[in-house]
């Protein structure tokens, strides 16, 4: 009964979420940052209370996307091969297997990115423009732009006389972004399938360039940072956003419990993501961080790669990190 009951009130706060996620998108589309800021207070304050409602009702060990399903993950993440198919073999940074997982999840990654992050990562990415500021008439790079939404923002601030180009591997992703794309006719957007680590692209191309969520999913991401470099012209900016891996040199004693982003992986987002058929195409996600440079260890190998500055600096309480670089 009391499970009934938590599920019922869960379902309520569902809903509201789903009101705040749309009043984000609005507030995105319209440019609305204190909107789109008040949707994501909401959808905070709706989960928090889902969480507190779900711990009192079923019992302390369980996860609100475990309340939800009814089959809590006893294996959490450890397992990234058992249920989907062709993702048996999966490894981080094998450009093959990203490829076909951004394949497979591209019709529901942009509602699975607002469910997971709260709408959050509208936010951050909005952080990262800021550090590039891009203004009218520059040339600007989105590498690994999945689904578009940053290459559709940039689009806006380029206009008149520029031109954004957003670049990804797979093609499934960079179709969604053209269909988003074709809804708005005026912006100058191009979209190109190609490797991150060998662009075909000219020196010095871009006056400006992002990567959100794909410096990790490389193979190599000092060789990506040095492509970026090199696509850049001097002075230009670029911003790196991805997960956050705290450095073990500076973070808690060994034994004792594991990183925020690595606890939000393993009992938020892999649930969640398995609620919606794609477990095992999220569980790959702490792998990935576990190889992934930390702040530190990207500023060093942004100034081997060339940049004349590079800073890392946490966002979200640290569960992510944005690397802000100038040429």
């Amino acid at each position: 009964m009391f499970t009934a009951l938590a599920l019922l009130m869960v379902l309520a706060v569902v809903a509201l979420v789903a009101w705040a996620l749309q009043l984000m998108q609005a507030a995105t589309d319209r440019q609305e940052f204190s909107l789109m800021l008040a949707g994501c207070m909401v959808c905070s304050a709706a989960v928090g209370l889902a969480t507190v409602m779900v711990l009192t009702l079923t019992g302390p060990d369980r996860t609100v996307a475990g309340a939800m399903l009814q089959a809590p993950d006893p294996a959490g993440v450890s397992s990234i091969r058992s249920c989907c198919p062709g993702m048996g073999s999966f490894r981080p940074g094998d450009p093959v297997a990203v490829s076909q997982l951004f394949d497979q999840i591209a019709p529901r990654y942009d509602q699975l990115n607002d469910l997971l992050s709260l709408g959050l990562h509208r936010v951050w990415k909005r952080q990262a423009i800021a550090w590039l500021r891009p203004r009218a008439g520059q040339r600007l790079l989105d590498l690994c732009c999945g689904t578009g939404d940053l290459a559709l923002v940039l689009a806006e601030k380029v206009r008149p006389g520029g031109l954004v180009l957003g670049l990804d591997a797979a093609a499934a992703p960079l179709a969604v972004a053209a269909r988003r794309a074709a809804a708005r006719p005026w912006l100058p957007l191009q979209w190109r399938q190609a490797d991150a680590l060998a662009t075909g692209l000219a020196e010095g191309w871009a006056d400006g360039a992002v990567i959100a969520y794909g410096l990790r999913n490389l193979s190599d991401p000092g060789a990506g940072l040095a492509e970026l470099r090199r696509l850049l012209r001097a002075g230009g900016r670029a911003a790196v956003l991805d997960f956050n891996r705290p450095d073990p040199a500076a973070g808690p004693p060994l034994g004792s419990s594991p990183p925020c982003s690595c606890l939000a992986l393993r009992h938020v987002v892999v649930p969640t993501a398995a609620a919606a058929g794609l477990r095992d195409h999220y569980a790959y996600l702490e792998e990935s961080l576990r190889r992934f440079p930390t702040g530190a260890d990207q500023e060093r190998l942004a100034r081997l790669a060339g940049f004349a500055r590079a800073r890392h600096r946490p966002l979200g309480g640290g569960l992510m990190g944005l690397l802000e670089l100038l040429a």
